[in-house]
């Protein structure tokens, strides 16, 4: 786990638009758009961001290609590293994210469908590159022998299972999401982006016992995800879970908080972080 935890803007992109655009749902539904990728990603290193994810959120769902303009051109203007989600189903497809200015690529849709892809990528670009999304959905249940050969977490609300969804959402895999962590550090994945989608846009905080028992299972950084509302949400989901990341989105987008003010919260209670 990482000395100094990492504050980071995600920018959910969609290029249904020439220009292409940032947007935000809740709950990976109910979208509203935000501004222009380049734009919020120059602000947010400007503000102090450690890095910086975009998410391209039509490119798995509509196949379309990913973002290769936007990172090129935001990669002229910002100097921390991005990570690159969307899209990316091949050797090839990531290559082409690297060669436009990306440090990272995320992939999800495509490690389940084809988990040899995690192997392949951390190979051949380096575990450090390789950052596996998961999407994690939670699947209460009133007993442990409806869950079988499932990992169970006890929650405030009732004992759970988490499941993988796919294409932003679109689809469930029936795939437990903690086991799903475990196998993509055994295959060389060198992060874990773990979004809650029960969470997601919600500003209720971070699901702190999905992250904690996912960044206790792995040895690899954890990025945690969906939820954030405050500077509150990331300062508990430090301070109670192993996470080495804290992503937010709608909290940066609209203002309501700026990173370095994050930051300097963080500072006060206690939470080492880069200024």
């Amino acid at each position: 786990m990482t000395l100094c935890r990492r504050i980071i803007p995600c920018l959910d992109c969609d290029l249904a638009v020439p220009e292409g655009r940032v947007v935000k749902g809740v709950e990976f539904k109910h979208i509203k758009y935000a501004g222009t990728p380049w734009e919020l990603a120059e602000r947010y290193y400007e503000e102090g961001a450690d890095e910086i994810v975009f998410l391209d959120i039509t490119a798995s769902h509509e196949r379309r290609e990913t973002m290769i303009k936007v990172i090129e051109r935001t990669s002229e203007r910002v100097f921390v590293p991005l990570t690159v989600g969307g899209g990316i189903r091949t050797k090839e497809d990531a290559r082409r994210v690297f060669n436009a200015g990306a440090d990272k690529v995320a992939i999800n849709t495509a490690a389940i469908k084809n988990p040899n892809l995690v192997n392949e990528l951390a190979k051949y670009f380096g575990s450090q590159a390789c950052v596996v999304a998961i999407d994690a959905k939670r699947r209460y249940v009133s007993s442990p022998k409806e869950a079988e050969n499932r990992v169970l977490v006890e929650t405030p609300e009732g004992l759970c299972w988490y499941e993988c969804s796919i294409y932003g959402g679109r689809e469930f895999t029936g795939v437990d999401a903690i086991k799903w962590a475990q196998e993509v550090e055994e295959r060389g994945a060198g992060e874990i982006l773990l979004t809650s989608m029960d969470r997601d846009g919600t500003k209720e905080g971070y699901d702190i016992p999905l992250t904690k028992v996912v960044s206790e299972r792995v040895n690899i950084p954890v990025i945690a995800s969906g939820g954030c509302g405050n500077p509150d949400h990331m300062c508990e989901v430090f301070k109670k879970t192993r996470a080495d990341a804290a992503l937010a989105a709608s909290i940066f987008h609209y203002r309501k908080y700026r990173v370095r003010e994050v930051k300097e919260f963080l500072l006060k209670k206690g939470v080492p972080v880069r200024i």
